[in-house]
This record gives C-alpha cells, structure tokens and sequence, in this order.
C-alpha cells in the first residue's frame, strides 16, 4: 500500500500549470512537497494564505507562518497574507481551479463525507463545505479502507455528506479512480503491487475495471 507521503507525490501529478489550488488538512498538505518545479501554481490555504511552498527545513520554521492544520509552512517570493473572509471570498468566487481534500467516506455518486463522525467532538466543519461546492476539481486523498478494515469508497455514504456530487478523483492508498459521470468508481492505476483482486475486494461501491489496469508510476 502507499505511504501518505506517496499518495501526495501521485496526486501532485495532477497538478496543472497555472492553477490555483487549495490543499485541505492532512494528506493534501504534503502535495505542496512534490509539485513540479517547471510547473507555476498558486497554494492556497483557507485561513488566509496565498503562495505556500514546501515545508520548512527546521531551520526555516517561522512559528507566525501556519496553514489551515496548523503546520508551519514556507512561502514563495510573491505571497499573500490575508484575512479568512477574503480567503473564503476567493473561494466562494469560484477563483480555486482544484481543491484536494481528505475523507473519511466517497460515495460512487462523488459524494464526499470528511468533517464529522456522530459522537465525537469536532471543531467545526471547517471551510471544506464551501471548498467543494466552489471549486472547479475535486481530487480526493484517502486510505482506501478504515482501521477495522471496512471500505471508505461506497455505494452511499453513511456519515453526515459534506457535498453532493463533487469528487472528480480519488486517490488512495491502493488505487486511483475516477467518478464515472453515471455514477461507480472507474479504476484507472492501481499501486505497485496491489492486485485488482484486492482492490475490487476492498472497494463495497460499484467497481468499473476495463482492460488491464497498469500500476502507479513514481519518478
């Protein structure tokens, strides 16, 4: 299976040039670590930043420069410091050409469940509401199965829905897939040596395999 860090490096190539992107807390934070450096994008975080780059060396960290999950960041010449409601405006405006969120549940539909869980205490829900009802592509960071074992990627999510139809792509720690428009995941890479057998195995949504499902390349 992959590690997160590796989960992120295949998820940066997704990345286009010239895009803004905001990158929600956890695994997608790691992305900014493995952009290509021939491409020019924007990172975003919620709580007010505009141009993030790599994580700092330890001799880099700047206790007053954190993102959206509280980690220090760097930024690059350039950057933007701002307060939440412009960050949220530029979000709203639909200015985010590709958010990448973790979840805790996909339904095959590209619904998506990432801020709640019935029971615990959570801080809030965050800007991950408005993230995915704005931004143009949704690319989803995810472990594929929970600690007991049980699939993430379902036919209808069970947890409390952030939105409705929004995911375009998942990545997880055995698969890419992408959301057919008709609804049921397309497998599209699988990791090395994960079986589709496996993935089909741990997948509880409609599964869509077509033709051999070459493995996930890494640089």
């Amino acid at each position: 299976m992959l590690t997160k860090e590796q989960i992120a490096q295949r998820i940066a190539k997704e990345v286009k040039n010239g895009q803004y992107i905001n990158l929600g807390i956890g695994i997608p934070t790691l992305v900014a670590n493995y952009i290509p450096s021939d491409l020019d994008v924007v990172l975003q975080s919620e709580n007010g930043l505009l141009g993030i780059g790599p994580f700092p060396s330890e001799d880099q960290v700047d206790p007053d420069l954190i993102n959206a999950g509280k980690q220090t960041i760097t930024m690059v010449p350039g950057s933007a410091l701002f307060n939440s409601a412009e960050s949220f405006a530029m979000i709203r405006g639909g200015h985010v050409h590709l958010t990448i969120l973790g979840a805790m549940e996909v339904s095959e539909n590209g619904d998506i469940a990432n801020w709640k869980i019935p029971g615990k205490m959570v801080k809030g829900m965050g800007g991950a509401m408005d993230l995915v009802a704005s931004a143009k592509n949704i690319i989803v960071a995810m472990q594929h199965c929970s600690k007991d074992g049980q699939s993430k990627l379902l036919p209808t999510c069970g947890l409390p829905i952030t939105g409705i139809r929004c995911v375009k792509k998942i990545v997880s720690d055995l698969a890419v897939l992408e959301i057919a428009p008709e609804g049921g995941f397309i497998l599209k890479e699988r990791a090395p040596g994960i079986s589709v057998e496996e993935i089909q195995a741990k997948t509880a949504g409609k599964l869509m395999i077509d033709g051999e499902i070459p493995e996930m390349k890494f640089d």
